[in-house]
């Protein structure tokens, strides 16, 4: 969308969205990303049972989703994580702890009641670009 400010991302190695919204949207230098649930970005299916399963092929998705916007991992400032059951916390901090590294953005964890498609999570972040 040049002359609205606004860069609409589209990442090949993400599942393509599956409503009336973008991946991502780039504004002044940061992105912003659509929540990520475990989708393959080949067949569409979800992936995995567990949370554990699950929070990683959420990571892998929202790392093309960053990839394709010119940043990274290193790059996010915030994420949001929604959960089903919070008891889950656990299993999803240990496959989050294992993408991020030693770079620790500011994070939100929500219980929600229900999320698209039957996932157990989805997670969306803020980052910088470049």
């Amino acid at each position: 969308m040049k002359g609205s400010g606004l860069e609409i991302v589209a990442a090949a190695g993400a599942p393509k969205a599956i409503g009336p919204y973008s991946q991502a949207v780039i504004v002044d230098g940061t992105i912003y990303t659509a929540g990520q649930i475990a989708l393959d970005p080949t067949t569409n299916e979800i992936v995995g049972k567990t949370t554990a399963e699950q929070t990683d092929r959420v990571l892998k998705n929202l790392a093309a989703v960053l990839a394709a916007a010119g940043s990274g991992f290193n790059r996010v400032v915030k994420t949001t994580v929604y959960l089903i059951d919070m008891a889950d916390f656990p299993a999803m901090n240990e496959v989050y702890a294992r993408h991020f590294g030693s770079h620790k953005p500011a994070r939100a964890t929500i219980q929600a009641a229900a999320l698209p498609k039957g996932v157990r999570i989805e997670i969306d972040a803020v980052a910088r670009v470049g």
